[in-house]
């Protein structure tokens, strides 16, 4: 069995459970796509790869009783921290379902022993569920993440299928990686759009801020950041799209006609964005290692910080877009910050 067996089975599972509660007359789900490679940069190191496919549901009155929702979704609902139960009518909200893996390289290709300088090899295979409730200028975010790390996330499969397409060379160190072990993470993000204005006729801007955390094996820090835009017809969501936890922010926004049945053909929009993130990192497996067990690891460095640069633009129903993406040193001894390149794709469908 490969990775792309795998992925592809749990998406039509997850696909098939939305279509058998869903009406024609529905308002629309969205599903983003995700694609992180360093490959942009011209590397292949560190964090190497991260993929995600996620569908956001349309909103809903409540996150227990909706008919709208996956039957299994309201089932464990209940029994999921940090859900807002609120019962206020100004508060919009949906749920979010995700599948995704992520893979981490050290950067010396042809050895087969551990390097004690540079970072483990490991992998993150895993799901998602997350509940965003939001007003027009606010959005929280709660978000739990289970998975698998070590061989049965099969990153060395993944890796070893991409380069066999692009005829690279494989790394030879997998014997090295991380062992099996689950993973959780509970992750919060508040978002809060602090400005919104317009320059001229066609051109306008807002900053949106956001801070929150994660609690987990996975990886447990503080972060916070922001993110401005500039451009034509602006999207009432929170933002472009991140791969990382708490950042799947294209949840529908108030008055956003790409979510709007009968409305996507006047959708058309592009613009550019900075964002930034900064973490006070206390647990990351991808440095620290194995949780239960002795593997390799390497000193991390406490404060991390990442900046993107990109544009996004949107066209009847889709949203495209794509940055660049610096890093700072995550480990002691890295020479120096690491760049990537991250792609998603959002379409609001009916089903």
């Amino acid at each position: 069995m490969n990775i792309t067996h795998t992925l592809a089975t749990l998406l039509i599972c997850s696909l098939t459970s939305t279509v058998s509660i869903a009406a024609e007359d529905d308002p629309p789900w969205t599903l983003n796509l995700y694609f992180e490679n360093d490959l942009f940069s011209e590397t292949d190191q560190n964090y190497t790869n991260g993929v995600r496919a996620s569908w956001v549901s349309p909103n809903v009155d409540d996150y227990l009783e909706d008919e709208r929702l996956p039957v299994w979704v309201r089932e464990i609902t209940p029994y999921l921290p940090l859900f807002d139960p609120s019962d206020d009518p100004a508060v919009q909200r949906n749920v979010v379902i995700s599948l995704g893996q992520q893979i981490y390289t050290p950067e010396d290709i042809e050895r087969t022993t551990v390097d004690p300088n540079d970072r483990p090899y490991a992998a993150w295979l895993y799901g998602g569920i997350a509940y965003h409730s939001r007003t027009r200028n606010k959005m929280n975010t709660a978000e739990l993440n289970l998975g698998i790390i070590g061989p049965w996330a099969l990153g060395e499969e993944a890796q070893d299928f991409i380069h066999d397409v692009r005829g690279f060379d494989k790394f030879n160190g997998w014997d090295n990686q991380l062992h099996n072990e689950p993973g959780f993470q509970l992750v919060y993000e508040h978002k809060n759009r602090v400005a919104r204005g317009r320059i001229s006729p066609f051109l306008e801007y807002d900053t949106i801020l956001h801070a929150g955390g994660s609690l987990g094996n996975i990886a447990t820090y503080l972060n916070g950041g922001a993110e401005f835009r500039f451009g034509w017809n602006l999207p009432q969501d929170f933002g472009t799209s991140a791969l990382r936890s708490g950042g799947d922010n294209s949840a529908p926004g108030i008055g956003d006609g790409r979510y709007q049945r009968g409305s996507r053909d006047h959708n058309l929009g592009v613009h550019a964005f900075i964002s930034m993130d900064g973490r006070w990192v206390l647990r990351d497996i991808f440095l620290d290692g194995n949780t239960f067990r002795s593997s390799h690891s390497i000193d991390k460095e406490a404060l991390v910080g990442e900046t993107a640069f990109g544009v996004a633009a949107l066209y009847h129903g889709w949203k495209l877009s794509f940055a660049r993406v610096h890093r700072s040193r995550e480990f002691e001894g890295q020479t120096e910050g690491h760049n990537f390149g991250s792609v998603s794709l959002s379409y609001s469908y009916n089903l």
